[in-house]
């Protein structure tokens, strides 16, 4: 039997690929829900004897992945895990735009990625685990940018923002319970990945804070995928994790 039970969105690459790769463990059941699968991860998990599953599902279709997680859960004995934890870290970006310019096809889907699947994945994994003894946690991956506002950033800050006010929300009702969950939306500070790269190509007339992204890279101001992982992880297994709904790794 193993301890722990670990489900994780957008964990193909970026830090996502990072988190799933420290999370490999012969006592963690892992399971990865991204468009693509990994080949290089689940050869180190195989090497390691961890458990792992791949779910290949579209986030932006949030409610049949929603579905695939609760029916899951739903099929495993109550007592077969110690912990059990959803890490929601998917994200997308539409183009780098102002709103008046973008389409709703090119804005739809990063609302569904960075909001609606979040949020109908955790009402999944709450709600088929209700009564599990196990201890359950939620970790929704934020952003500065969900608490500072920036231009040509609408649809990514506002999915942001929303991720951290509904995990406040929900924060309230687990407390409520006997044996409620604890929740955090978590900032992980400024990461090295493809995200910064398409920040700092966007054409500067649209996106008046170019600049910024691009000191941040010359001057060495980005933690690596592995780095941003590793302090995410670290607030995951702190003890007083979920007292703090909405917080960032750079807090003390």
């Amino acid at each position: 039997m193993t301890s722990h039970l670990i489900f994780l969105t957008g964990g193909s690459r970026g830090m996502g690929l990072a988190m799933a790769r420290q999370l490999l463990h012969p006592d963690h059941t892992l399971i990865c829900l991204a468009r693509n699968r990994n080949d290089a991860l689940a050869q180190a998990a195989a090497a390691m004897g961890a458990p792992l599953q791949q779910w290949s599902v579209d986030l932006s279709a949030p409610a049949q992945a929603a579905a695939q997680l609760g029916d899951w859960l739903r099929q495993q004995p109550s007592g077969a895990y110690e912990q059990v934890t959803l890490i929601n870290n998917a994200g997308a970006m539409p183009a780098i735009a102002p709103l008046s310019s973008l389409t709703s096809e090119e804005l739809a889907p990063a609302l569904r990625v960075g909001f609606e699947a979040p949020m109908l994945l955790t009402a999944a994994f709450l709600g088929a685990t209700e009564h599990w003894p196990a201890q359950r946690k939620v970790l929704n991956i934020s952003s500065g940018l969900g608490r500072r506002p920036m231009a040509s950033q609408a649809a990514y800050c506002a999915s942001k923002a929303g991720l951290d006010h509904f995990t406040r929300c929900v924060a309230l009702e687990e407390a409520l319970k006997p044996h409620g969950a604890r929740l955090c939306s978590l900032a992980p500070g400024v990461i090295d990945t493809d995200m910064q790269v398409q920040l700092r190509n966007a054409d500067p007339a649209a996106f008046p804070d170019l600049q910024r992204f691009a000191d941040l890279k010359s001057h060495d101001q980005l933690d690596s995928p592995e780095q941003a992982a590793a302090k995410v992880l670290a607030w995951l297994q702190r003890a007083d994790f979920g007292t703090d709904a909405v917080a960032d790794v750079r807090q003390a």
